[in-house]
């Protein structure tokens, strides 16, 4: 790993940290302000909602301005949310802290937009899947010390994780170097950068990669509501803590770990990305529906194994194909429209969880992520046929 590679894979771990300490605690923030399954999904919502403007612009600014200060406007209100979340006493702040982190909420993507900048064709996936790595080790430590620290009122997890959040923002202003030099840098004014909607309809019009995207949408769309809604799935069905909670979290990011930082190395060069992305959706399938027929807690561990399995080789295999089908002066905005991709999906996943949750069954949002899975599974299996022919 490149020295610059490396400094990126420390701050998209410090930035995954924060967000491990807060992801499992968020359905309890709002259960706390007398909120249910719906509202929580809503909140997921209208942080996906508010990416899906922001994303395509702040990856259009990176292309412009360079990778590194859009990065770091990121990092900042990421500080900035987790602040106001923490010091929240009404639904309303909640909110407003959501809205804020969704704003600047583009982290992730830019940091494959930097991978995109710093790496060969041949050596790409393997590199996406090491910013899978760092997703995996943040969401390993992040909810064991979420969980910790609510033991001391659900006020300090937040608090901790805006600490981190400033702390990874000085690291990257002294660190971290820039990825995209002046002279590769797209040219176009900044009224053009604001247009969004035509900046995503000109990537998904690429014939090349639009059924990648619609996979990579019915992936996404599967897992989207799940992230929110499993606290609330545990604890009506076996009883969870936050602390279980934070425990099984831990036990998904040791499987992201393995499956990213390991495996997937060893099996990229013997496969390929075709080959892996489509086994990946169908580990996917199997996996969220044997969360979805769990009888018992114990039930709950092979399966989420089938889905780290799935999400870990599918991801990263998945992205390269549609980054490598790119220029390299459009990365940025090949990102920014992949993230509003991901925004509609982050709309509707977890409002469609919530309320099949309430409504249809508590095990009703594994189903139908399974279903969608295999969707994904048919149209990339046809996507790629259709390129051998």
């Amino acid at each position: 790993m490149s020295p610059s590679l490396l400094i990126l894979f420390v701050s998209v771990f410090v930035d995954l940290l924060g967000y491990g300490i807060m992801l499992p605690l968020l359905p309890f923030y709002v259960q706390a302000q007398d909120g249910g399954a719906a509202i929580a999904g809503g909140l997921m919502s209208v942080y996906s909602a508010v990416q899906l403007v922001s994303g395509p612009i702040l990856g259009a600014f990176s292309d412009r301005y360079g990778r590194k200060p859009i990065l770091l406007i990121c990092l900042f209100g990421t500080a900035c949310a987790y602040l106001l979340l923490g010091l929240a006493d009404s639904l309303f702040l909640i909110f407003l802290a959501v809205f804020i982190d969704g704003l600047t909420g583009s982290n992730l993507t830019l940091a494959h937009a930097y991978i995109a900048d710093s790496t060969t064709p041949e050596t790409r996936s393997r590199s996406m899947s090491l910013a899978g790595v760092a997703f995996g080790l943040g969401l390993m430590s992040g909810p064991a010390l979420g969980g910790l620290l609510s033991g001391y009122g659900l006020s300090v997890p937040a608090l901790a994780a805006s600490s981190i959040a400033f702390a990874n923002t000085v690291f990257g202003f002294f660190i971290l170097p820039e990825s995209l030099p002046p002279e590769r840098r797209a040219s176009r004014s900044v009224s053009l950068i604001f247009s969004w909607t035509s900046q995503f309809r000109s990537i998904f019009l690429r014939e090349n990669i639009q059924r990648f995207l619609i996979t990579l949408f019915l992936l996404n769309l599967a897992f989207a509501g799940l992230q929110t809604n499993f606290p609330l799935y545990s604890n009506h069905r076996f009883g969870w803590t936050p602390a279980q909670n934070s425990y099984f979290y831990l036990y998904v990011g040791v499987c992201g770990v393995f499956i990213q930082g390991y495996l997937f190395g060893k099996l990229q060069p013997r496969f390929g990305e075709r080959a892996l992305t489509v086994f990946g959706l169908m580990c996917m399938a199997l996996g969220l529906a044997g969360m979805a027929l769990a009888s018992a807690a114990w039930m709950l561990f092979p399966a989420v194994t089938l889905v780290a399995l799935g999400t870990g080789i599918s991801i990263p295999s998945l992205t390269a194909l549609i980054s490598l089908r790119v220029p390299d002066h459009e990365q940025g905005r090949l990102m920014g429209g992949t993230q509003t991709l991901l925004s509609l999906t982050n709309i509707l996943g977890p409002t469609l969880a919530g309320v099949t949750f309430e409504i249809v069954a508590i095990s009703a949002p594994y189903f139908l992520g399974s279903i969608l899975s295999v969707f994904a599974f048919i149209i990339a299996s046809l996507a790629l046929s259709g390129e051998n022919q």
